[in-house]
């Protein structure tokens, strides 16, 4: 086993909590390194936040995190610091609870790091400018999302657990994500996500089937496992992402949406801060 160096999350925290902006150092260049008993600690401590912080409508006390920020400060620092020996030795369940776990917390700290705090299309870069360290990398949440979970991982599902802080998101989950329980907290999410009024609903009446944005933004990513070529309404990504959502509905509501004689029409995102106040 390959001996690693380990930091107090102390330190950690003040070396890197505030270094949202700017390179992280590379494995290259540090033998800093996480222990696993340091790296459950810190997942216990963001266990706390998600538990003290966020309702269970998903909501986020944002103000009274700003104000007590230690804990995810802890989390934030340890995952920077995860050796590459370390993540390889994780099954993919363990992998993907990473980094979903990873954007949620980084997303958490963009908004506090705000002083007065801000919708988040309100600040600058987040998505796409902000760098992060994170696995001894630097990685913007954009990096997170698209060039890693969507393009290592063949789990659409993520996009019922990724949470941008946003009204029209999916709900932030009170709990992290574990590898052992992945495939249970996913499916709990997508049943929450499509029961939102901005994630899911069918008007037989009208004609209509609605759905999220999300599913628009990211439909291609259902295709390589719920493609079909008959059946559903739209094209090969609706169809796709039609097929999925029918495994939640009830028999009927499934009919419906096989038998394809509808109008898909997506809802307007809200992008509100999901903050309690």
């Amino acid at each position: 086993m390959i001996k690693r160096t380990v930091l107090n999350l102390s330190l950690i925290s003040i070396l890197l909590g505030g270094c949202t902006v700017g390179a992280a150092p590379t494995q290259s260049e540090t033998s800093v390194s996480v222990s696993d008993t340091d790296l459950e600690a810190a997942y216990d401590a963001y266990q706390d936040v998600l538990a003290t912080y966020v309702d269970a409508d998903g909501l986020v006390d944002y103000a009274a995190l700003q104000q007590n920020r230690e804990q995810l400060d802890q989390f934030n620092g340890a995952i920077a610091v995860v050796s590459d020996d370390m993540y390889n030795s994780w099954t993919e369940a363990e992998q993907i609870a990473f980094w979903v776990n990873a954007y949620n917390s980084l997303t958490l700290a963009s908004i506090i790091d705000q002083d007065p705090i801000r919708d988040i299309k309100d600040i600058v870069g987040v998505w796409r400018i902000r760098q992060h360290p994170i696995q001894g990398q630097s990685k913007t949440l954009d990096n997170i999302e698209h060039q890693t979970l969507r393009a290592d991982f063949n789990e659409p599902r993520i996009h019922a657990a990724l949470v941008c802080a946003a009204i029209s998101c999916p709900l932030l989950r009170n709990e992290p994500f574990r590898g052992e329980t992945l495939d249970a907290q996913l499916e709990d999410q997508v049943q929450t996500f499509l029961a939102k009024e901005d994630g899911f609903w069918i008007d037989q009446a009208e004609g209509k089937v609605y759905l999220s944005t999300i599913f628009q933004w990211f439909g291609e990513d259902w295709i390589p496992s719920y493609g079909v070529e008959d059946g559903f309404a739209g094209n090969e990504a609706e169809r796709s992402v039609l097929n999925f959502i029918s495994n939640y509905v009830s028999a009927e509501e499934k009919a419906y949406l096989e038998a394809g004689e509808y109008d898909v029409v997506y809802i307007d995102y809200d992008w509100s801060l999901n903050d309690q106040s």
